[in-house]
């Protein structure tokens, strides 16, 4: 395991750190990357078994449907919580509850260290408060 981990590199890391970044660099934005992935995976493999059409000139339509079912996606992925606990209640709330209290001792760190090898993120800097009046 540790050796695919170590390999995978370039734009898998890059589109998994952008999101990471973007979603607080957290449980929220771990579940929210790999539920998105899981969705888009499962529509790539409907548009896989679609893809006859694209050869009889219905290529703008298989674009189309694909960027579609893309945002479909990635609004669906926001909810992802919402997911794990209907999977099996109430197996499903138990086990996001662990993951909350779990994830940052025990998963965080090693996913930071594979998304930021250099060390950790830059933290932006705030701006400096203005004088009153200005």
């Amino acid at each position: 395991m540790q050796e695919l981990i170590d390999k995978s590199h370039g734009w898998f890391r890059d589109w998994f750190r952008k999101v990471w970044e973007v979603r607080g660099g957290g449980l929220y934005a771990c579940g929210f990357a790999l539920t998105f992935l899981y969705f888009e995976i499962g529509s790539l493999r409907e548009d896989v078994a679609q893809i006859g059409g694209v050869f009889n000139g219905a290529l703008i339509s298989f674009l189309i449907d694909f960027i579609i079912d893309s945002l479909i996606n990635t609004i669906k992925a926001f909810g992802w919580p919402v997911y794990v606990v209907q999977t099996a209640p109430p197996f499903g709330a138990i086990a996001l509850g662990l993951a909350f209290a779990l994830f940052p001792k025990y998963i965080k760190p090693p996913m930071t260290r594979w998304l930021f090898p250099d060390g950790e993120p830059e933290k932006p800097k705030k701006a400096p408060a203005q004088a009153a009046g200005d």
